[in-house]
């Protein structure tokens, strides 16, 4: 059995670690109480926030397991303020890690654009690996991008912290890519955080489970060290007119994928678990497609979990290499930095003209 640790740091990282503790403990809201995990882990949970608001909103997250770091309102999507504030509090949040016992692994969620989660988890990520001999991986969602500039350059800035840092790899979630998953604001949000803690799930189950054909945490971890230390999940789910082929090819797809990316091309390594009845489980559509993707991108480690009865269903670990679309992310994010710093120029231009107009004189009564 497996010690895990799960880590949701700011609004976001909170509510994806919300909707976790709904789908392992079954959803009811008492059922954080008196329900069972779903998964074989012995699992410990924290939600870690600057805004009370933001903790005192979620629902399937134990109290004991909810830390406030004093700033009661946030930190105004101002990362530099987030990070002192971290230091300020840094001991506070490590014994609060401490006292929930040891760990094999942990993981540790956050948005990328916002304040608490991007400027914490690089310096939260950093300070367990300093501290702690298990592996951490973060799971780092990136924003919509017309939420502004300040969520972009944030995003750009928090992700070059993680790339160049000793994480042992990281999952990257689009919001931007996802957001089909509502019609509104509200629903893309929920849909998102919903998809992402159904996958993670699959996956600390895979990675906790006799199986077939054998993954685990090492092979894992070879996986999320490649490339850029980035990597996306995705997932197929089919019937029994569907077959594992299909499966497999819909979660290398645009459909399955949490991140634009083409496998094929841009992925360097990569895990596939496929999990469902045995009947359904064709060894050589399996092996078709298996060989197909390993072909182009090498390295493939693969997972069979064998389920009486189960449709089946396929879930992908795939490390980032270069990517399209983290390039773009980087340039629309490097141009709002320019826009910000023109505006601020502008400002203080406009200041100093007011200044110079005024110098030397008195109002007059």
């Amino acid at each position: 059995m497996l010690n895990v640790l799960i880590i949701g740091v700011g609004q976001c990282g909170n509510r994806i670690l919300d909707a976790i503790n709904k789908e392992a403990f079954g959803g009811s809201i008492l059922s954080k109480y008196y329900g069972t995990q779903k998964f074989p882990s012995h699992v410990e949970t924290l939600a870690i926030n600057t805004a009370m608001n933001d903790l005192k909103e979620l629902r399937f997250t134990k109290a004991k397991d909810r830390i406030h770091v004093p700033y009661l309102h946030g930190v105004g999507a101002n990362r530099n303020i987030g990070k002192q504030c971290f230091e300020d509090n840094k001991e506070l949040l490590l014994r609060s890690i401490e006292e929930r016992g040891d760990f094999d692994v942990a993981f540790v969620i956050a948005s990328s654009s916002g304040g608490t989660g991007s400027s914490f988890t690089p310096l939260l990520i950093e300070a367990m690996k300093e501290r702690y001999k298990f592996s951490v991986y973060g799971i780092i969602v990136l924003p919509f991008r017309e939420e502004g500039s300040i969520y972009l350059q944030n995003s750009i800035f928090c992700l070059k912290e993680i790339i160049a840092g000793s994480s042992d790899g990281n999952i990257i979630v689009d919001n931007q890519f996802l957001k089909h998953l509502g019609k509104d604001i509200k629903t893309a949000y929920d849909g998102i955080n919903r998809t992402v803690a159904q996958r993670f799930l699959f996956l600390l189950k895979s990675l906790d489970s006799e199986m077939m054909m054998v993954t685990d945490l090492g092979d894992f971890k070879t996986v999320m060290s490649a490339g850029s230390k980035l990597a996306t999940m995705g997932f197929g789910e089919g019937d029994k007119n569907v077959s594992v082929k299909a499966v497999i090819k819909h979660s290398l797809s645009h459909a399955g994928l949490l991140f634009e990316l083409d496998p094929y091309k841009e992925a360097n390594r990569a895990m596939i678990i496929i999990e469902g009845d045995k009947k359904y489980l064709n060894i050589n559509d399996i092996t078709t497609e298996v060989e197909k993707l390993s072909g182009e991108i090498g390295q493939i480690f693969k997972g069979v979990l064998l389920r009486n009865g189960e449709m089946p269903r396929v879930l992908t670990v795939l490390s980032i290499g270069a990517s399209s679309e983290l390039n773009k992310l980087f340039n629309i994010g490097i141009d709002a930095v320019m826009k910000e710093k023109e505006r601020k120029e502008k400002v203080a231009e406009q200041n100093r003209g007011i200044k110079q107009k005024l110098e030397g004189l008195e109002p007059q009564y």
